[in-house]
């Protein structure tokens, strides 16, 4: 189902939106619609109409990054190496989750308040647990290593990489601790006994 394309004014009302809605996330400022609106120069109803709730305007504003991981874990499917294709999502995901403060909010809630987020979230998913399933195949990763151990040990890195990496070092110590975790989880040949 297609929607009608906005009216411009409208067109630029929710551009306004979206992109006052972005400043206030990047700032770590909780989203209010009513905020929002004041903030963007706008009516309440003004934004109530484009967005019905907080959840919605803060799902819109982390669909771009929802998109950008799932294109890259789709091109990454095709790199003939499970192991770096693996390493290339993950970096690529570690740094979305500490550069875009969306994200982390996004992917932890429990339900979706927009149809987009949910089709993005279980794309998200499918290509992650793909790109897994083949570095285990490939022996590229420990053979006992699952989503379930997998999304917690990125949520980690992530976590620690905002406490102890200054705001222009985060993504950078993010990428090291992740390297330090692949190391971790890199299949091992069995010694001999």
């Amino acid at each position: 189902m297609s929607t009608a394309p906005l009216r411009k004014d409208a067109a630029r009302n929710w551009e306004r939106i979206v992109a006052v809605a972005r400043a206030l996330v990047d700032e770590g400022t909780p989203l209010q619609l009513n905020d929002v609106a004041r903030r963007a120069g706008l009516g309440v109803g003004t934004v109530y109409r484009h967005f019905p709730t907080a959840e919605a305007l803060l799902e819109t504003v982390a669909t771009p990054c929802l998109e950008s991981l799932t294109a890259c874990g789709r091109q990454a499917l095709a790199d003939d190496d499970p192991g770096r294709a693996l390493t290339v999502f993950l970096t690529r995901t570690i740094e979305a989750q500490v550069l875009d403060a969306s994200l982390a909010a996004v992917t932890a809630a429990p339900g979706d308040a927009l149809p987009r987020t949910a089709e993005l979230k279980r794309a998200l998913w499918s290509v992650g647990a793909e790109l897994l399933a083949r570095a285990r195949e490939a022996g590229a990763v420990r053979p006992d290593l699952t989503g379930d151990d997998l999304v917690p040990l990125m949520c980690g890195i992530a976590y620690a990489a905002q406490v102890h990496g200054g705001e222009r070092e985060r993504a950078e110590t993010a990428r090291r601790y992740l390297a330090v975790l692949l190391d971790g989880v890199r299949s091992r040949p069995e010694p001999d006994a």
